[in-house]
């Protein structure tokens, strides 16, 4: 077993949350008479929070008071219709079972606002976190250590017995702030051509061949 305690981003790691925030997305960019952005784009515009998402999804040249005003629309959308298509990746509950079992410590860490973060972790990972914590008004968004650092410090734990696992760039900076290294998965929201621009040496593609390694 390498590590006492693995904090898994969110998004993109352990839940499927692509469907979801599109939806939103694009269902808050029709409200105000905005052009709609595909899967696609939409999946490059995540990891850096609701805001940065928003910021990028609205047309060129939008001013920052409308911004903000698109934003505040779509969170409570997005917390309303949060679990609709959402599901955990292949393997994940499995694995985070595992690591249960073998007395790991979890936590999930998130850039997703944290009332979301809150209702998902509940539906999908009953029993298996000790932490989970997304973005908040105290609480500064990735690639910000601050939340890293409070889920160690929940569980007592140096940076040093700890392993952050994340899909995108946003997740390798993390890891690095805190000080943590960072076990990429190749199935979220990134290509491997781009975690690998990003530093990513060794990329998971696979649940279960992340639990392998972990508990090796």
């Amino acid at each position: 077993m390498r590590y006492q305690a693995v904090l898994f981003d969110m998004d993109g790691t352990v839940l499927d949350t692509l469907g979801d925030l599109a939806n939103a997305c694009n269902h808050t960019l029709r409200a105000f008479g905005l052009p709609e952005r595909t899967r696609t784009e939409i999946a490059h515009f995540l990891g850096n929070g609701a805001a940065w998402l928003i910021s990028h999804a609205v047309p060129d040249g939008t001013g920052e008071a409308r911004t903000r005003e698109i934003l505040h629309a779509y969170q409570p959308w997005y917390d309303a219709h949060c679990d609709i298509e959402t599901a955990p990746y292949p393997g994940i509950v499995e694995l985070m079972r595992a690591l249960k079992a073998a007395g790991v410590r979890q936590a999930v860490i998130s850039n997703k606002q944290d009332s979301a973060v809150q209702l998902l972790a509940a539906r999908y990972f009953p029993g298996l976190l000790d932490y989970a914590v997304g973005e908040s008004a105290t609480v500064r968004r990735k690639p910000n250590p601050d939340a890293v650092l409070a889920a160690l410090a929940h569980m007592g734990l140096k940076k040093e017995a700890a392993i952050y696992v994340g899909d995108t760039e946003v997740d390798i900076q993390t890891a690095k702030n805190a000080g943590l290294p960072c076990a990429v998965v190749g199935w979220g929201f990134r290509t491997e051509e781009e975690l690998r621009a990003c530093g990513a040496e060794r990329i998971f593609r696979t649940a279960d061949e992340l639990k392998a390694w972990l508990l090796a």
